[in-house]
């Protein structure tokens, strides 16, 4: 299976990225909870919530849990 990593931007912001480097959105802490933003590219520009994760777009999260995070939105399971 496939992974994810994540990398801290700042205070309320976090980069996700596939395994291979590949961007594919963000976290970004909201009222509280940690919301996934989905990101993409197409034809070299950015296309907000696009991407291999697009249906993920919005998911929320109440840790920011690395590994729980990258089940969650690698599987889709709630």
């Amino acid at each position: 299976m496939a992974s994810l990593t994540l990398h801290p931007v700042n205070e309320g912001v976090v980069a996700v990225h596939l395994a291979s480097g590949e961007p594919v959105g963000h976290l970004k802490r909201i009222g509280g909870l940690w919301k996934f933003k989905a990101m993409g590219y197409e034809d070299g520009s950015l296309v907000p919530g696009g991407g291999p994760l697009t249906a993920q777009h919005n998911r929320t999260f109440a840790e920011l849990d690395a590994a729980a995070i990258g089940a969650a939105l690698l599987s889709g399971s709630e």
